[in-house]
Order: C-alpha cells, then sequence, then structure tokens
C-alpha cells in the first residue's frame, strides 16, 4: 500500500519513550512483512499486544479438493451458496493453488463474539451486497456495494454488517496484494495514466481505543488451521500508529476504464496485483469508436494462466446465459472467446453497462468440493453452433 497514513496520538520521535498522561508507558509495535523489508506501519498499544491467556485446540479447516487437475471451462452458480450466520462458517473457498485460495461467503450476522486475524494471507473481500463497517486496530472503514477491501495478513479485526442480505467474493493471498507497478512512478505514487489515484481509496477512520482488561478471543489462522487465542487485554487499544501497511478500500465504481479505438487486452483493467495472479475490474465503459471496431473480445489462448470471472451486474457482451454471482473458470491451455452470436452482435454497441471482477493466476486453479457442487456441467459446450 504505497501510500502514507496515521491515525490517532503518536510520540514526535519512533522508538523512543511514549508516556501515558497519568503515568506508564505506551507499547510500540512494528506491523511489517516481508521480514523488515515490506511495508510496515508502528502502532503504539496502551496495554502490551503480547498478553496471551489460553491457547485452544487448533481445528483444520483446509478445503476439501474434489479435482487437482482441470482441464474443463466451468460456470459456477455462486448465489447457490448458501447463506449462513457466522462470518468464518459462511466462507467457502472454491477455487485454490498454492498462491491463492478464492472463494465466496453469505454472512448472515455481524462478528461480534470474537476477533479475527489471518496470520498467512492478505484478504481482498469484494462487496457484492450489503453495507457494513469493517472495524480493525488501526481504524474503521464503511463498506457499500462495489467496494474491494485489502485486508493485509496478521490484521486483527471484525466486520459488522447493516442487514442479512450480504454476498462477498473473498480471495486469501500469500503474497502481499499491492497496486500494479506500471501504474506507480519510483517513488510509488500513481502515475497520470492510472485508472484511480489515491483520492479514490477508503482509508481507515474513527480509530476505536479501547482499554478494558478481560478475555478477548481472538481466532487465528495460520497453516489452514484455526486456533482459539483468549488475551488479557482488548485487541482494539491502539491509541496512534503511522506508517504503510493497513487495510484500506476501493470501489469498483471508482475505477476508470481505459478505452481505445480498439478492442483493449484484459491487462486494461487491472486494478491489484500480486506475485502470482492479477485481480481485474470490468466496469460500464464507451465500447471501441473505430469505424470497423468489434467491441467483443477476439478468442484468445490462456496458455500461462488459469483466468476466473465474477459477474457481478449488467450485461456481460461476451457470454450468453450469464447472472449476477456466477463464477466462469477458463483454464491455461484451452483457448476460449465470445459466445455464439455475440462477436457479431457487439458491431455498431458505443457502450457496456457490465460489471465483473476478474482474477487471473499464473498456476493451474484446483476445484473444490463445494465448486464442483455449484457446477452446471455443460458450460464446456457453450461454444457450439446450434
Amino acid at each position: 500500500m504505497p501510500i502514507y497514513h496515521r491515525l490517532g496520538q503518536l510520540p514526535p520521535k519512533r522508538h523512543t519513550i511514549f508516556e501515558k498522561p497519568g503515568g506508564g508507558l505506551y507499547y510500540e509495535q512494528l506491523f511489517g512483512t516481508i521480514g523488515f523489508d515490506g511495508m510496515s506501519s508502528l502502532l503504539y498499544h496502551h496495554h502490551r499486544p503480547t498478553m496471551v491467556e489460553s491457547v485452544g485446540e487448533s481445528v483444520d479447516v483446509s478445503p476439501k479438493l474434489a479435482l487437482a487437475k482441470n482441464m474443463k471451462s466451468r460456470k459456477l452458480i455462486g448465489f447457490d451458496v448458501p447463506p449462513q450466520d457466522d462470518f468464518l462458517d459462511s466462507r467457502v473457498t472454491l477455487l485454490l493453488n498454492s498462491d491463492i485460495h478464492i472463494g465466496l461467503a453469505a454472512p448472515r450476522k455481524s462478528m461480534t463474539d470474537y476477533f479475527y486475524k489471518n496470520a498467512d494471507a492478505d484478504e481482498m473481500l469484494f462487496i457484492h451486497q450489503g453495507t457494513g463497517t469493517l472495524r480493525t486496530l488501526m481504524g474503521n472503514i464503511r463498506f457499500e456495494y462495489g467496494d474491494y477491501l485489502i485486508i493485509p495478513r496478521g490484521m486483527i479485526y471484525q466486520i459488522e454488517f447493516d442487514t442479512e442480505e450480504n454476498r462477498i467474493l473473498y480471495a486469501e493471498s500469500f503474497d502481499p496484494i499491492y497496486t500494479p507497478k506500471r501504474y506507480r512512478n519510483w517513488f510509488g505514487q500513481l502515475l497520470e495514466h492510472s485508472p484511480y489515484c489515491e483520492r479514490d481509496y477508503k482509508l481507515p477512520q474513527d480509530l476505536e481505543t479501547h482499554t478494558e482488561m478481560g478475555q478477548f478471543l481472538i481466532k487465528i489462522k495460520k497453516q489452514q488451521t484455526l486456533t482459539d487465542y483468549v488475551y488479557q487485554a482488548h485487541p482494539f487499544d491502539v491509541v496512534g500508529w503511522d506508517g504503510y501497511n493497513f487495510p484500506y478500500g476501493f470501489s469498483i465504481h471508482n475505477f476508470e476504464p481505459i478505452t481505445g479505438r480498439v478492442h483493449q487486452p484484459p491487462p486494461v483493467h487491472q486494478t491489484f496485483e500480486a506475485k502470482s495472479y492479477v485481480i481485474c475490474s470490468f466496469c460500464p465503459r464507451l465500447y471501441d469508436y473505430h469505424p470497423k471496431a468489434i467491441p467483443a473480445p477476439y478468442n484468445h489462448s490462456n496458455i500461462d494462466s488459469d483466468e476466473v470471472l465474477y459477474y457481478v451486474d449488467g450485461d456481460f457482451m461476451s457470454r450468453n446465459d450469464i447472472g449476477p454471482g456466477y463464477i466462469t473458470l477458463h483454464p491455461g491451455g484451452i483457448p476460449h472467446g465470445p459466445h455464439p452470436g455475440a462477436y457479431e452482435r457487439s458491431i455498431g454497441k458505443t457502450k457496456t453497462e457490465e460489471l465483473a471482477v476478474m482474477i487471473d493466476t499464473f498456476k493451474p486453479l484446483q476445484l473444490t468440493e463445494a465448486a464442483m457442487k455449484l457446477d452446471d456441467g455443460k458450460y464446456f459446450r457453450s461454444w457450439l453452433e446450434h
């Protein structure tokens, strides 16, 4: 997250005495990644952030794999994932490799009885339905339909929903999630040709500082196990922090599409990147304006990547029989393109109202048992001419 942010009270110099008004010291914590080489922030706690009272048993939460080697294009009916009350229970991993886990969630209830920390992965939550507040030890972020929430690994958080109607696309990333390198200058600032800028970010606000002592449950995910940790101090006891490593939001509606005279390739839709995959946003936009342009994408082969498309809203111009919440998977090595009629149908059209999220991975994706239950079983035949 190449932008500096600060909230709350800070001493004038890092790694120095920071006294409480009534006596005693605040406790400094470096919150960073990739050793001491990645993004980091300095947090100042009212209590030591290390006061563990008890550690419970670890529960294996590994996704149940059904198909390790997939060579078939698939369509998953995402809204068939049933709602569940608990936020963590509602998360259903569908596609995975060693770099990323992709899934859907339909939580009904807010997380209030415990806190959560993913110690393995950065998380991307895309809000398809629902509104609420992401509450973290570094401040709160209001979210709504169309928001990406980027949560760094190790972040302690709760999530509150305003209603029970919530749908989320999520990704757990075992590499840090960054803004695309080609959008940034060598200082880290987003460039003029970037489809969004720092002004579009939803930064943490309303820092909560809880000083109470007691028993506070944090569920920590590490190596595909979930372990109950009970801490003596409230985890949201930070009085101030500054740095570059923190959660933030970005609305897909603030992504400004890059267009041209002829069809532009998928990289123009790129929104985030990691070492091993990219996340792209397909947004309402004007079509290509060459007099003989074909707005629909040309057939293309994903030789080196698997393509996942999550359909959010609108009429996706290159697909037939697609609805909100559907996921299509186009595996590497097999060409794909517009459905029959879509290529011709697009000619002469001036704009599209489609809204979708794409994740392209450089390693093949495996399918879980949950994914196979959502598969329509016939999508791979949908390019046949009848």
